[in-house]
């Protein structure tokens, strides 16, 4: 007799992780959104220290990082929520908030974790669709608040399509939402984001609505994606104590605590990256719309390309791995015919441009216009 489990593993979609990272050190890694950079020298060293004391347990309060994170954002500790990568705070979301006869609301395609909130909580997931630019239809999503919704996810800039929404517009949208509500305005990539312009900008909205998470990563901009650390900064304190209340002590390691709170010392450096960041998206950008491909406009380290007017992207996905470039097809995101391409250095962006007119020498020309 096989092992019975619960309903909810039948429920909850596999992630769509990137496929051929088993093809070596000569592979343009542009699937992931990693950072180009690696982290910088004071923050490996941070990390290595650390790891000397690896015989003992992290500590569990994570204080120093959480002091560091208050005083960058000018919040009290108590209200800095932490996890393992971004995507560990929005589990723990669902698990503390979410239920059956509970509903949530985001806009669709969006980051690929949020389908796993309901499925995982059963739930009801409410996907409103994006705009024909690719950008969430507040609107339409106000519309679908209920007594019944406890959760809102806004992705800003919005993962898979990089396009943002003015903190304006933002602002308006939360005056719509009944107390009750919690919404997370997820920024992972606001750092790149010229819509939003100041990332600190955001932390207005919180003093106003207590109901408000923003919610951010070291995985992007600070370049510790292999090291997992996310954080969330709460309207109120009750959220990083619920989210606290669901998940397991010690979620977070030494070395990730040390390297982060290290990275936070160098925001200079952090400026610089994403200047780099920013010149190297508009250049390729540019290279893709002269091809004839469409692409909204990215606030993001990555763009959203139309490839196939079929929704054939899985054809072209594969044909670039065959050259030595990953990306991440746009039927696994919920945008068939696209690709999500990251913005890599020079000679990988160059590389994937030369594998895309292999496969397609004429360009958008032969379909994939929008």
């Amino acid at each position: 007799m096989a092992i019975e489990f619960a309903q909810k593993t039948r429920r909850i979609p596999v992630y769509p992780a990137a496929a051929g990272y088993s093809l070596g050190s000569e592979v343009a890694m542009l699937a992931s959104n990693e950072a180009v950079f690696g982290p910088l020298e004071p923050v490996i060293e941070a990390a290595r220290r650390a790891v000397i004391g690896a015989n003992r347990y992290p500590d569990p309060s994570y204080r120093e990082l959480r002091d560091a994170l208050g005083e960058r954002h000018g919040l009290p500790a108590s209200r800095v929520a932490l996890g393992a990568g971004s995507c560990d705070l929005l589990l723990a979301a669902g698990e503390a908030l979410l239920e059956p006869g509970a509903e949530l609301v985001y806009a669709w395609p969006s980051f690929s974790m949020y389908p796993h909130l309901a499925a995982a909580t059963g739930a009801r997931a409410i996907e409103v669709p994006l705009t024909g630019e690719a950008v969430h239809d507040l609107e339409a999503m106000a519309a679908e608040i209920t007594v019944a919704t406890r959760l809102v996810l806004l992705c800003n800039p919005n993962n898979p399509t990089g396009t943002a929404l003015e903190l304006g517009a933002i602002a308006a949208f939360l005056q719509r939402v009944p107390d009750h509500v919690c919404v997370i305005l997820d920024e992972a990539y606001v750092e790149f984001s010229l819509t939003v312009g100041d990332p600190l900008a955001s932390l207005e909205l919180l003093e106003a609505h207590p109901n408000l998470v923003l919610l951010r990563t070291f995985s992007k901009v600070y370049g510790l994606a292999g090291l997992r650390v996310g954080y969330a900064l709460c309207g109120s304190e009750s959220f990083r104590v619920a989210v606290d209340q669901v998940r397991q002590p010690f979620y977070l390691s030494a070395a990730a605590q040390a390297a982060a709170t290290e990275a936070l010392r160098h925001q200079d450096a952090v400026e610089q990256r994403v200047t780099a960041t920013v010149a190297a998206r508009t250049e390729l950008t540019a290279a893709l719309a002269q091809r004839g491909y469409w692409l909204p406009s990215s606030d993001a380290n990555f763009l959203w390309v139309r490839v196939s007017d079929e929704g054939a992207d899985a054809d072209v996905v594969a044909g670039l791995r065959e050259r030595g470039v990953l990306v991440r097809g746009g039927s696994a995101l919920g945008g068939p015919g696209f690709l999500r391409v990251t913005v890599g250095s020079e000679r990988e962006n160059a590389r994937f441009l030369a594998a895309l007119d292999a496969l397609n020498p004429a360009g958008a020309g032969q379909g994939a216009g929008r």
